[in-house]
């Protein structure tokens, strides 16, 4: 660190935290719990590479690819911020972040447990959240699922149904979903294109697997630092790795 230590310090926290911690956006990565996971019908248990595409207004597209696994409601989501497109990261930025070991992220949900986890392999560290949508602790019966045939299609190499789905939660709320699901495949939809709030998203998955995922994948690794919060978990991180003395702590 050469020059003005502490501000590019507090412009990189704010900027790396709004990257990791926008809700819906590509970095939060896909949710595959509530009604979105009725989507997936007679599979259950999944792994698969996905490409996760966002939009919305006043923003730039953002493609990120990652790879998931999926095992009756728990999900695992793999990222890279360096692979990223589009969005507002300069190649400048994507050296600062990947120099920390803030370029590769993990984002575990587990319903089960009513509890997320934001891991950092690059830190050997994690974060334990609790999830703020409450469609993540609601079961599969809460959501009713209405199919209307659009046409045929091949997405990714598979023939498809395409699908209008409309998912209803308990309390009448309906989010629509075009979805593109693949005869060969039992049905699997490969491609799935939605939009909500303004905000467009579409995950198209290849390189899809049936077989058994081992459970310690939905786990953060046991000898990981856990911090209670995100924003902690950044912030203090970066302060060791730039060399940022804490704060003294004020007292009235």
């Amino acid at each position: 660190m050469k020059k003005q230590p502490l501000v590019l310090f507090v412009s990189m926290l704010a900027f790396v935290y709004s990257l990791h911690a926008q809700p819906g956006g590509a970095m939060s990565g896909p949710h595959l719990y509530g009604g979105v996971a009725k989507l997936f019908g007679d599979n259950p248990v999944f792994s698969a590479d996905v490409e996760f595409q966002t939009t919305g207004p006043n923003q730039q597209p953002m493609t990120m690819p990652g790879k998931i696994a999926f095992d009756t409601g728990k999900s695992r989501f793999e990222m890279n911020v360096i692979d990223s497109n589009g969005g507002q990261m300069s190649p400048a930025y994507a050296e600062h972040i990947k120099a920390m070991g803030m370029d590769r992220t993990v984002i575990i949900t587990r319903p089960d447990l009513k509890i997320t986890y934001i891991v950092y392999p690059g830190l050997s560290a994690y974060a334990e959240t609790a999830p703020t949508d409450p469609d993540v602790n609601k079961p599969a019966s809460a959501f009713k699922v209405k199919t209307t045939e659009l046409g045929h299609e091949t997405v990714e190499g598979h023939p498809c149904v395409k699908n209008k789905v409309v998912v209803t939660d308990d309390k009448g709320q309906a989010q629509e979903f075009t979805v593109w699901n693949a005869s060969d495949l039992k049905k699997f939809p490969v491609k799935i294109e939605t939009t909500e709030q303004g905000r467009a998203t579409t995950m198209i998955f290849k390189n899809i697997k049936a077989s058994k995922i081992d459970a310690a994948q939905f786990s953060p690794p046991t000898d990981y630092k856990k911090y209670d919060s995100q924003r902690t978990l950044i912030q203090q991180e970066m302060m060791k790795r730039m060399g940022v003395k804490a704060m003294p702590t004020r007292h009235p």
